[in-house]
């Protein structure tokens, strides 16, 4: 999966894969975490948003857990 380099100051890059739904955020602590069946809309909106932080925080974190 290609991976976004992003500007924020929680998020370094951003990564989806359309054809599973399958998101990867790598923080800038290190740690990599991934997300399943994520709507592609919502990934783009995601990577538009002007604070990748809160954006998360408000639409991605405990949403979509991969099991």
């Amino acid at each position: 999966m290609e991976m976004t380099r992003v500007n924020s100051s929680a998020i370094s890059a951003i990564g989806y894969d359309p054809s599973s739904q399958k998101m990867k955020i790598r923080f800038n602590q290190g740690a990599t975490y991934d997300y399943c069946r994520v709507p592609q809309n919502v990934f783009e909106s995601f990577l538009s948003a002007l604070s990748k932080g809160r954006f998360y925080d408000s639409h991605i974190k405990d949403k979509y857990r991969c099991h």
